[in-house]
């Protein structure tokens, strides 16, 4: 009897879960939208991250498409047809924003060229220095010579 009491205690906790929803759903859209659109409302902040009631309102709009069975697709393009390009993350690689991509890239290789052109300049500047320099002076005079020797042992 016990065995039957599990049962069906085990049946009435797997319907009690189905009913209330407690179980796990795949999460829709929705979610990702509102983490990866920026907020046209808060500028800076990303759409779930907004707390104006605008970005709310705008929050509840997205999940009522997902709702209503709207692609993805379709939510995206109403979304960049009303507010353009100020809910990019990023710009677009096309046309002016192509900009924010490029500009970055042509500066680096710029500061690695100026670098690799200044180091080798060094280079041929301290080479060209070793070239020039007399490897021994002229001798001193024999005087000179036994002044510097007697200095030296006064000094030892």
């Amino acid at each position: 009897m016990s065995r039957l009491a599990c049962g069906a205690f085990a049946a009435l906790l797997l319907c009690i879960a189905a009913a209330t929803g407690t179980a796990a759903e795949e999460p829709g859209f929705s979610y990702d939208l509102w983490t990866g659109y920026m907020s046209p409302y808060c500028p800076g902040r990303v759409l779930i991250d907004c707390p104006s009631p605008q970005a709310e309102q705008l929050r509840a709009w997205i999940q009522q498409q997902e709702r209503a069975g709207r692609s993805r697709d379709e939510v995206e393009r109403e979304l960049y047809a009303r507010y353009g390009d100020v809910i990019l993350q990023a710009p677009r690689a096309q046309g002016f924003g192509l900009a924010a991509y490029v500009i970055p890239v042509v500066a680096a290789l710029a500061g690695v060229a100026g670098v690799a052109f200044f180091l080798r300049r060094q280079g041929r500047a301290a080479r060209g220095a070793e070239r020039e320099a007399p490897a021994s002076s002229t001798p001193l005079d024999p005087d000179m010579e036994r002044r510097i020797d007697r200095e030296l042992d006064a000094l030892s």
